[in-house]
């Protein structure tokens, strides 16, 4: 069978794998010169980066004196942290360029488009052309950010995540529009490296799909960045004044006075919407709805049925690693497997510090849907392990069903959450109970111990620590 994959991202290269190794004949188009899609290059790979760095740079700043460290002169090399990061980038891109040739996948640098509904046509940069039939498509092109035309976005002073990971200079002030989880990282990098960062959002609060205790949480100790939060205000227009600086307007809800803000960038952090710019979908007669988002059915199969879509391209959460599984899941389906996917059992983490994770749903989602629970809390500042390592920020909360204490939801605001989080989604994979972690011996002195601490709590309100 031939397989033709669209896009490089986590999604697409996953899926030309897992199609390779179940002996599939596979073409993987990208359009760029790089693979990796958005991930790999200007997204979760650079940003951590810069987050890791920054992070490193803001403790030697403030955080080892409490360690009897003592540094005389802290100086940063900004372009020097650039460039690893982009040394990091080429390296992870290198990476999937050997995966591709270890699994004999053809990789073809052009932009696809549908020439019909089993054709591709393949225009590559200096204007050649190709056609590549294909019995099954999986369609990966990921997303774009989103920036409203009033913003004025123009890769230059007003910006998105892509441009605000490759800046030249550190910035003096930077406003952040949205705080959501790129706004949230992108923010903090640069309040870590002196920034003046202020985030404005239209809602009342950060991260509008997690959990609310953990957010908060989140949002104390991003305060203590110095990072300067507006909630409940509308952003009606941006400009750029000369080469310098940039002009925000904004005003509350309700619509009262706008206000006036200054800043050398204005960061766009509003969400993505999918990338499907030149596929010629019509051709294929492949259907998307209101938003530009592919429809797929519970297969992930489009209105093509030789077309399939996965990740940020049909829209739920923009997540990598969702993106993967989906094409996995596509891969195997395509050689008559039987795979699962469980969406609910996503986790989201915002890698910021202290870091934030979730699995499962939060106390509104399950009010809205009249599920009777009870919950369980440990803070962080009462575990030994964070003590020592002065990781006091944060907590753990595990959400079970009232009646039958299977664990319907974990959250985690605190040290190395995005790890932490792993225990708590092979638990719910299996379907355990708040007690069935409770019971679990946990390594002293660790941070996961806070898992078990919020467990007992949830189960028997019997934790030791609390």
């Amino acid at each position: 069978m031939k397989i033709g994959v669209i896009g490089s991202g986590p999604g697409g290269y996953f899926a030309a794998i897992r199609c390779a190794q179940l002996g599939f004949d596979v073409s993987l188009i990208e359009r760029y010169p790089s693979l990796g899609g958005t991930c790999l290059n200007v997204g979760c790979i650079p940003s951590k980066a810069l987050l890791d760095s920054s992070e490193h740079f803001h403790q030697l700043q403030t955080g080892f004196d409490i360690h009897g460290i003592l540094v005389d002169e802290v100086r940063l090399d900004f372009n020097k942290m650039m460039q690893r990061k982009q040394e990091v980038v080429t390296q992870n891109t290198k990476g999937i360029q050997y995966l591709m040739k270890k699994n004999k996948i053809k990789v073809i640098h052009a932009l696809a488009s549908f020439a019909g509904s089993r054709e591709l046509l393949l225009t590559k940069d200096d204007g050649s052309s190709e056609k590549l039939l294909f019995d099954k498509c999986i369609l990966a092109t990921g997303s774009k950010p989103h920036c409203p035309d009033s913003f004025n976005y123009n890769k230059q002073r007003i910006i998105s995540s892509t441009e605000a990971l490759c800046l030249k200079e550190i910035p003096k002030r930077m406003i952040v529009v949205g705080a959501g989880v790129i706004g949230l990282e992108l923010g903090s990098v640069y309040a870590r490296l002196g920034t003046k960062v202020k985030v404005i959002e239209y809602l009342d609060h950060i991260l509008p799909n997690m959990d609310r205790d953990c957010s908060n949480e989140l949002m104390k100790s991003l305060k203590r960045l110095n990072i300067d939060f507006q909630f409940g205000r509308s952003v009606a227009k941006i400009q750029q004044i000369g080469n310098s600086h940039v002009e925000l307007f904004h005003g509350a809800k309700e619509g009262s006075e706008s206000l006036k803000e200054e800043a050398e960038y204005v960061l766009v952090a509003t969400g993505r919407k999918p990338y499907t710019e030149g596929l010629s979908l019509n051709k294929a007669e492949i259907q998307t709805d209101e938003k530009g988002f592919i429809k797929t059915n519970q297969n992930l199969q489009t209105s093509n049925p030789n077309v399939y879509a996965i990740g940020d391209v049909i829209g739920g959460a923009m997540l990598a690693h969702k993106a993967e599984e989906e094409g996995v899941y596509v891969a195997e389906l395509l050689a008559g497997q039987k795979p699962e996917l469980h969406a609910h059992l996503i986790p989201q983490v915002v890698y910021t510090w202290p870091e934030l994770a979730s699995v499962g749903y939060t106390e509104a989602q399950l009010n809205e849907r009249g599920i009777q629970y009870k919950t369980g809390k440990f803070p962080f500042k009462a575990l030994g392990r964070a003590r020592a390592s002065n990781d006091l920020d944060g907590l753990v909360k595990v959400i079970s069903n009232e009646q039958t204490d299977e664990i319907l939801g974990v959250h985690i605001c605190g040290a190395r959450a995005a790890d932490l989080i792993m225990e708590a989604v092979a638990l719910m994979n299996f379907k355990a109970s708040a007690e069935d972690m409770a019971m679990l011996c946990h390594a002293h002195p660790t941070f996961s111990e806070a898992l078990k601490e919020a467990a007992m709590d949830a189960s028997a309100k019997r934790a030791i620590h609390t």
